[in-house]
């Protein structure tokens, strides 16, 4: 660091927080910058701050977001205060860069400036939702991506037949094509999901200061300050309808994690089937044959493990924990302040991040190369008494139950015995079993 942007609020946090802790997020630093860039706009079209400050800030705040002065955010993500240290961080950077652009002719304050008519407790809610939605657009890109994968390879599998399962029991005939069109709706209902939770977060507490009731705050500022921040971040934010409500509450995050949560529970339950289904290669169900991606033991040639699919699973429990920290910190919010921010920005960040990083990696490396090992699939389906209840309906409930015991004492294929029994022609049995297709 060749020169110190930030001046003594920061410092003074420096000191109080000194923890070996990740840094805060970079998205979520420029979205604050973002909206100090919005603001200086605003206050310049209502008169109330001059044109060479508010160029000067709205230039300092590019360079922020552009990444220019990663090594100026130097606090950890976990701190009190509701986020005053970062905010002020923020500030006092844009201000000292503000400044210098100006060449020192006028100085830049980081409170009179940059943070005119601004608290911490309505701009870091409303930067936690404007990283929050460009960061849940990556997961629904990734989620397209998973989808258009699962629904591939339920077309190629379309006519394979096989063993489906209940209880971990051999239950009826399905198709591997339908176990892998269900899995893809899974997805899409979870993206759906996602989607609505979406909507909650463009609404922004923005302009309504400390406690919501917009203290400091112009009416002219106000009226020009959503149409700057839809300008600079290309996002249709609006105001909340009542704005001490978005400040003193924080369940829209709650609900975006949620949604999340109920999303990755359906990805770990997928990643646990793959799991199941190519369990073996020998002394397992074999029926899937995952992509080799690297060497499964240090000890034991040639064992290949599912590492995407475990990795899913863990994706999981991250993010069920993260949402377990975001539901009991929101929770923590008293009176008009939702104060707990800081841990609810640094764990729904997390998630989001991860998520749209290992959906996408889970869809390319192990759901696009998934084979099928037919041979498998045949001898499990063929041994077992699956295709009785199909029968149901044909030779009777006695009947086929009887079938049922004698293939289990014998050893004999349910269809042998069926067709042995003479309770159908060869033609006759497989129309039946096929019908269900």
């Amino acid at each position: 660091m060749s020169k110190k942007y930030y001046g003594m609020q920061t410092e003074k946090a420096i000191k109080n927080f000194p923890f070996s802790f990740r840094a805060t997020s970079k998205e979520f630093i420029y979205a604050i910058a973002e909206i100090k860039k919005a603001a200086a706009g605003a206050h310049r079209l209502a008169g109330e701050l001059d044109s060479a400050r508010a160029l000067s800030i709205s230039k300092a705040c590019d360079e922020v977001s552009s990444g220019k002065f990663d090594d100026q955010f130097v606090l950890p993500s976990f701190q009190g205060g509701a986020g005053t240290s970062n905010h002020m961080n923020v500030n006092e950077v844009i201000a000292s860069r503000a400044t210098e652009i100006l060449k020192n002719k006028s100085v830049v304050h980081p409170n009179d400036h940059v943070n005119m008519s601004h608290s911490t407790n309505d701009v870091m809610p409303s930067a936690l939702k404007i990283t929050a939605i460009r960061l849940v657009d990556s997961v629904l890109a990734s989620t397209d991506i998973l989808i258009s994968a699962l629904e591939k390879k339920a077309r190629e599998f379309k006519t394979i037949l096989k063993l489906g399962r209940t209880h971990m029991q051999d239950a009826v005939p399905i198709t591997l094509g339908s176990e892998f069109a269900a899995y893809a709706e899974y997805v899409k209902r979870g993206k759906r999901r996602i989607v609505n939770a979406r909507r909650e977060l463009l609404e922004l507490n923005l302009g309504g200061s400390a406690v919501g009731n917009s203290i400091n705050v112009s009416s002219r500022y106000q009226k020009n300050l959503y149409r700057e921040l839809r300008r600079v971040t290309k996002l249709k934010v609006f105001p909340g309808k009542n704005l001490m409500s978005q400040t003193s509450s924080n369940s829209d995050f709650v609900v975006i994690s949620q949604a999340l949560t109920a999303f990755c529970i359906d990805l770990s339950k997928i990643a646990g089937d793959f799991r199941i289904l190519s369990s073996g290669p020998k002394g397992g169900f074999g029926e899937i044959i995952l992509p080799e991606l690297q060497a499964g033991s240090s000890i034991m040639p040639g064992k290949v493990n599912p590492v995407l699919p475990e990795a899913i699973s863990q994706l999981y429990y991250l993010v069920s924990g993260n949402n377990l920290t975001i539901e009991h910190a929101s929770e923590g919010a008293q009176l008009e302040l939702g104060v707990m921010m800081p841990v609810i920005t640094d764990r729904l960040i997390e998630s989001l991040k991860l998520s749209a990083e290992m959906i996408r990696q889970f869809a390319d490396k192990c759901v696009l190369g998934i084979a099928a090992n037919r041979a498998r699939i045949k001898e499990h389906l063929e041994k077992s008494t699956a295709f009785a209840t199909l029968l149901n309906p044909i030779i009777g409930y006695d009947a086929a139950a009887a079938c049922v015991k004698e293939s289990l004492a014998t050893g004999k294929t349910f269809r042998d015995v069926v067709l042995a029994k003479k309770f159908l022609t060869p033609k006759e049995f497989d129309k039946a079993v096929r019908a269900f297709e």
